[in-house]
């Protein structure tokens, strides 16, 4: 990923949590409603920021190494998590994994693919590191969204930060997926309650095959 993005979430650290947003919020909404039911074990989340979904899935699993680009979304996110089973790791998910093959039988991917340039190295590690069977979450602002020009950005000292985005159709996803070994057994579209017409987010639950 690009200095700018680093740079910029680095600078979002400290309002992150304060401001409304309303990809952050329904982000968390979506993760807890597809993966309540789903039984994990090893979980590697990818794009923890300051921990808004580290907390519950640090309850739900037995050990759950929590990866972010930025030093100081991660260092907010420990000041929320005090579980011994939570590991923080700091790196760049477009470089090789410093991870096992066949650790973990849940990787999370929240909201960081947009930053993203190409998706099938990202697919192929965690297909390396998923045990068979495993399943791969992925929670995105709706290409729909991008293509109506939405991309991460936030207001700080009457400046407005734009970070890099990446257009990512649900193509791309799909055929990325199938390329590095995943079947998706779960396709959702999340909707703002007033907005109707234009999904916010979408999710997939992909499944490693044996």
């Amino acid at each position: 990923m690009s200095n700018n993005v680093q740079q910029g979430y680095n600078r979002w650290a400290n309002s992150y949590d304060a401001v409304e947003n309303k990809t952050r919020d329904m982000d968390k909404m979506a993760t807890q409603t597809v993966l309540k039911d789903i039984l994990f074990s090893d979980v590697l989340e990818l794009g923890c920021g300051t921990g808004k979904n580290t907390i519950w899935l640090a309850e739900k699993a037995k050990q759950l190494t929590a990866v972010d680009f930025s030093a100081e979304m991660i260092a907010k996110a420990k000041a929320k998590v005090a579980s011994d089973n939570v590991h923080f790791m700091q790196t760049d998910i477009t470089q090789p994994w410093p991870l096992d093959n066949d650790t973990f039988d849940l990787i999370t991917c929240n909201l960081i693919l947009e930053h993203i340039a190409h998706l099938e190295p990202v697919f192929a590690e965690a297909r390396r590191v998923l045990k068979p069977d495993g399943k791969f979450y992925i929670s995105e602002l709706h290409p729909f969204k991008q293509y109506t020009g939405s991309k991460a950005r936030f207001e700080q000292n009457n400046e407005q930060i734009i970070l890099d985005c990446y257009v990512h159709h649900i193509s791309d996803f799909f055929n990325s997926a199938v390329a590095n070994g995943f079947c998706c057994i779960q396709l959702n579209e999340w909707f703002d309650e007033e907005e109707k017409a234009l999904p916010r987010l979408i999710t997939f639950l992909f499944e490693k095959k044996k």
